[in-house]
């Protein structure tokens, strides 16, 4: 396995290349052959250069791409380091490693980076769940040489000065305070913390007793860990692939070795109560899902939409839904309800998530979990299936109408199976989810352990072992 000075060695190659040997994305084009048995293209049986191609290298770096023309491009690198791979012993450094993506390199300083990109009117961002790290890059085509070279200075090369460190401290509090504040992510993290025994359990921000004490060492050695090629793919909107090929091939073989294995996660049951002077209650009731990409998956998705999956215009109400109408017989005052499915690589989470005053909140939880028990026996017809596939059709098909969510969407499932389902490919297996699955489904619900998290003025909120 390199070491960082490995890629200190890698970073100044970079840089060396850019004055010798520019990495121009145009020229490069013309000098290196298109071999379309060297590409997997998922999974038609004919493509075009405009459909979504998949490469994985020997080292295991996983290529992706989309030439769709666009005089804009996108360009991400997804790693398998997310919150679920930190140690009791380095809390937190996910979300430090969010923050500092722009900071000082071993190939450029935080003023060059950041001016670098804005001056050809470019972005970079990153952003993580409890599975991977999404770094990404926008900018126009002409441009995307410039904008590559900080992207892959900042996944390979950090730096990590600890002044640089330090000075992250009170963006941290800030992150915590608003996230405090919005109670319905308090109680995401709590739910995952009651739920999970291990690995999961973690939380996407830093806990209180580390803010500050996150180091530049735990940074470097978490990296080292876990940003492996085994574990990263690139992916981009707007590029050739054997262009993008080229360079995962040059400056992304960065370490060998699959990375920090993680352990299972263990799903447990439990419950997180939140005690706190708001008027309105929010209260998340689980039980064990599904894994991603199976299709138990996609029938607690078709369940999801069957029950409610939340408002489908923005700013609007949600009163067709069966969790609305079931929980509306049981109280007059205001509320909201909605179906909550979570997939992860070894686990998932289903169930429902409400919304209301602080004096109703045990009617209506346990009015919502009434109406997931009369699906499981049976209470749904083939119009409400037909309606809720639909209904998930279009939010997939939206979700890939960004530039954000298609990225995601590609180096999502290429990190993770290798491959890449088109829009079509995922109509026909939501299509082929039958009502017996979704059924099963709601029955898996209803019979698993529960998970509990709430917040609020909770006098009249039931304890997990109440409903």
């Amino acid at each position: 396995m390199k070491g960082l000075r490995g890629i200190s060695h890698l970073s100044r190659r970079l840089y060396a290349a850019q004055a010798a040997r520019k990495v121009d994305f145009a020229a490069a084009a013309k000098q290196v052959k298109f071999r379309p048995q060297e590409v997997q293209v998922s999974p038609r049986a004919s493509h075009s250069f405009q459909d979504v191609h998949v490469t994985k290298l020997p080292s295991g770096l996983v290529i992706a791409s989309l030439e769709n023309y666009s005089p804009a491009s996108k360009i991400g690198v997804l790693i398998k380091a997310g919150s679920r791979y930190e140690t009791p012993d380095n809390l937190g450094v996910t979300h430090l490693l969010r923050l500092s993506a722009n900071l000082t390199t071993k190939g450029a300083s935080a003023f060059r980076i950041t001016r670098g990109v804005e001056a050809v009117g470019g972005s970079l961002g990153v952003t993580s769940s409890r599975e991977n790290m999404i770094y990404s890059v926008d900018c126009l085509r002409d441009h995307m040489d410039t904008v590559m070279e900080y992207l892959i200075n900042v996944t390979t090369a950090p730096e990590f000065r600890p002044w640089e460190v330090s000075d992250l401290t009170p963006r941290v509090k800030v992150d915590k305070a608003l996230a405090s504040q919005t109670q319905q992510i308090g109680v995401i993290e709590a739910l995952h913390a009651a739920a999970y025994k291990n690995n999961l359990s973690n939380s996407l921000y830093c806990p209180d007793h580390r803010v500050g004490k996150v180091t530049s060492e735990e940074m470097h050695a978490f990296v080292e860990s876990n940003f492996t090629s085994a574990r990263m793919a690139l992916v981009g909107l707007g590029v050739d692939h054997t262009i993008l090929k080229q360079v995962g091939e040059q400056f992304l073989n960065i370490r060998s070795g699959m990375g920090t294995a993680g352990s299972k996660a263990q799903y447990r049951g439990g419950e997180m109560r939140h005690h706190g002077t708001s008027s309105l209650v929010h209260a998340a009731v689980m039980s064990e899902g599904a894994t991603t990409g199976s299709a138990e998956a996609l029938a607690f998705s078709v369940l999801q939409h069957v029950l409610g999956a939340g408002p489908h215009v923005k700013r609007g109400s949600n009163t067709s839904s069966k969790l609305t109408q079931a929980v509306s017989k049981a109280t007059a005052g205001p509320f909201d309800v909605s179906a909550f499915n979570a997939n992860y690589s070894d686990s998932g989470l289903f169930g429902v998530f409400t919304i209301s005053q602080a004096a109703e909140a045990g009617d209506v939880i346990k009015a919502a979990l009434g109406q997931v028990k009369a699906v499981a026996e049976g209470g749904v017809t083939a119009e409400d299936i037909s309606r809720a596939k639909n209904q998930l059709k279009a939010q997939y098909l939206m979700s890939l109408e960004t530039s954000e969510g298609l990225l995601e969407a590609i180096g999502t499932q290429a990190l993770g199976e290798g491959t890449y389902h088109t829009p079509e490919v995922m109509s026909q297996k939501i299509d082929a989810v039958s009502s017996n699955d979704v059924v099963n489904a709601a029955k898996k619900f209803v019979a698993g352990k529960k998970s509990m998290a709430s917040s609020g003025h909770l006098a009249n909120t039931p304890f997990v072992d109440e409903i």
